[in-house]
């Protein structure tokens, strides 16, 4: 059978103010355009298909109108929820999907059966696949719980409820004749963080051996970090990858959708195919006359100047490079005091310490202490 597993769309994703709705359509129709061409018989979208909990009509308008789009391309479609996802909202479109002939599971319920989808290629060829959305750390001790299994100590860690969640939820992999699939939306310890993820969600407790996935399963496909990548595991496994660059972070990743050919009897085979509807995400930096030189108008850019700070000077850069969505004196820039004595705040003004402030980052112009000095007194008097 072949399987399109894509992740992390991040649709109503805004970047530095700056709206992405118009490259959501065009990299999602890209990714649909993929379908077609590859007829893969299954789908798989491994979470946060929305940049937020609450997304916008317009959000939610392409993110359903691209899972339709995809199921008209006669794959059967399947969508689990990601740490950015609402997942009781995206199960309240259950009765839509349903109807549609996709399959959303937005969070871990009650009844262990539902995360188990099983289905049927046009062959003939038989397949299930255990889908396990994204789990807080709290809700993770829940679900464990919940399914009846080793009762939750307080120095048991994320990865030990997760490791005995999959396990369980796994338990009909032994079945002869159907490909065993697992998806998920977790943080794989060794795995590299595309660069635009939610630190809070990748760090902290969060990251999760490979060792939790079982041996007889056929191919697992992840989502939660953002960089395509093969992930060392007892069996097939990988992240699809986001399939346009999220943040600047990620200005390097080369976006794309994975394509899985697997069988009962044969290794999963995956080559990833380019995603390129996106406009290109680029740091440059320099000084003002250096900066006048760039020619990159088809992309967003984040601007490192060179030159030391003073009032106006993000307006100048702007005029030069209109398409600068982030603007910030270069570090390299930033005198290093990390060894001088930090002033002391005890019996000093405000006015002082912002003076001392602005000479930490050598910034002489007196507007910016008289703008403050304003700023304050207007404070105090209306106190």
């Amino acid at each position: 059978m072949r399987i399109l597993h894509t992740s992390d769309w991040h649709v109503g994703k805004v970047l530095k103010g700056r709206g992405r709705h118009d490259e959501h359509i065009r990299v999602l129709a890209q990714v649909v355009e993929v379908a077609r061409a590859e007829r893969p018989d299954l789908v798989i979208i491994a979470g946060d298909l929305y940049d937020t909990a609450a997304p916008t009509a317009d959000a939610t308008r392409v993110v359903t109108r691209a899972l339709t789009a995809l199921r008209n391309t006669g794959a059967q479609v399947v969508a689990i929820g990601g740490n950015h996802d609402n997942g009781p909202a995206l199960d309240a479109l259950r009765p839509w999907a349903e109807a549609a002939g996709i399959v959303l599971r937005g969070a871990v319920r009650d009844k262990a059966d539902e995360l188990l989808i099983t289905g049927e290629t046009a062959d003939g060829e038989k397949w299930q696949l255990m889908t396990l959305p994204f789990l807080s750390q709290r809700y993770a001790i829940r679900a464990a719980e919940m399914y009846e299994l080793t009762a939750a100590e307080a120095n048991q860690t994320y990865a030990d409820h997760i490791a005995r969640l999959i396990a369980r939820l796994s338990d009909k992999f032994d079945q002869p004749g159907v490909v065993n699939l697992l998806t998920a939306h977790l943080t794989i310890v060794g795995a590299s963080a595309g660069g635009g993820e939610r630190e809070a969600h990748t760090i902290m407790g969060y990251a999760v051996p490979a060792t939790v996935f079982p041996t007889n399963a056929h191919y697992v496909a992840l989502g939660h970090l953002h960089r395509a990548q093969q992930v060392i595991s007892p069996c097939p496994t990988r992240y699809s990858g986001s399939p346009l660059a999220i943040d600047f972070g990620e200005e390097e990743n080369v976006s794309s959708v994975a394509i899985v050919d697997v069988a009962v009897d044969k290794a999963a085979r995956v080559r990833d195919v380019p995603i390129t509807g996106a406009i290109a995400l680029r740091t440059v930096r320099g000084t003002l006359e250096q900066l006048a030189t760039v020619n990159l108008p088809d992309a967003w850019l984040r601007v490192l100047v060179r030159e030391k700070p003073r009032v106006g000077l993000r307006e100048d850069v702007q005029e030069l490079l209109p398409n600068a969505l982030e603007v910030r004196i270069d570090p390299e820039m930033m005198p290093d005091r990390a060894g001088e004595r930090m002033a002391q705040r005890a019996g000093r003004s405000p006015r002082e310490l912002f003076g001392d402030y602005l000479d930490s980052r050598d910034n002489a112009d007196d507007g910016v202490r008289e703008l403050f000095d304003e700023l304050y007194d207007e404070v105090s008097t209306h106190s």
